[in-house]
């Protein structure tokens, strides 16, 4: 979260916009070591209240604050 703010301020004064997307645990190819047997699988989802882990799919209904960056400054919308 800090790089994305940090590189949110960084570059937009050249008219470049950040955004960061923290889904949680979705199975994705990148973590399949983590769900691949029934053994670490069932060890992960011990981690997790809902009981599984998200699929791709699950990752809609997001609302995504464009504020012009108002919220990377303490004081502004209640912010510090």
């Amino acid at each position: 979260m800090l790089t994305m703010q940090s590189l949110a301020q960084e570059v937009s004064g050249q008219g470049i916009l950040v955004n960061g997307i923290a889904p949680g645990a979705i199975r994705t190819p990148t973590n399949r070591e983590a769900w691949a047997t029934a053994e670490v699988l069932a060890d992960l989802l011990e981690l997790f209240p809902y009981g599984r882990i998200g699929e791709p799919d699950d990752v809609v209904g997001t609302t995504l604050l464009a504020d012009d960056g108002m919220l990377l400054y303490p004081g502004f919308c209640g912010n510090g």
